[in-house]
């Protein structure tokens, strides 16, 4: 049997991410961020999804997705209802769901050539004031 190794076709992979740091390509990331397969924002100004507000998901709808990935950290958790409306009228799918599982649908959908876009809330982002 031959193998053969294939390189996806996008520019970011999310090699893992549980509540306090992500892995994408090789480059260790300890502050909330947002990835799509062509583009990496980091320091994203988030901490808690549940006061996430539409200005903040502006950096997110920026990247013009067709579906929005949330990683809420270590536990699910869910935005405001006004933030998970601003994403479903302008018709575009918002799943929240942990750092882990968002990782993994993020490299699927991506690889399937989806206009994916992640956000990642880590809890190092938390200032400890």
């Amino acid at each position: 049997m031959q193998l053969n190794l294939e390189s996806p076709d996008f520019d970011y992979v999310l090699r893992g991410a549980d509540g306090r740091q992500a892995l994408v390509n090789d480059r260790r990331l300890d502050r909330s961020f947002i990835v799509s397969a062509r583009s990496l924002v980091e320091d994203w100004p988030v901490t808690d999804v549940r006061k996430l507000d539409v200005d903040a998901l502006a950096a997110v709808l920026a990247l013009e997705p067709e579906v929005v990935l949330l990683g809420t950290g270590d536990t699910q958790a869910f935005p405001p209802p006004a933030t998970m409306a601003a994403c479903l009228s302008r018709g575009i799918g918002l799943e929240a769901m942990t750092n882990a599982a968002a990782a993994r649908t993020f490299n699927v959908l991506a690889g399937e050539g989806r206009k994916v876009v992640a956000a990642f809330v880590l809890q190092g982002s938390v200032s400890d004031d």
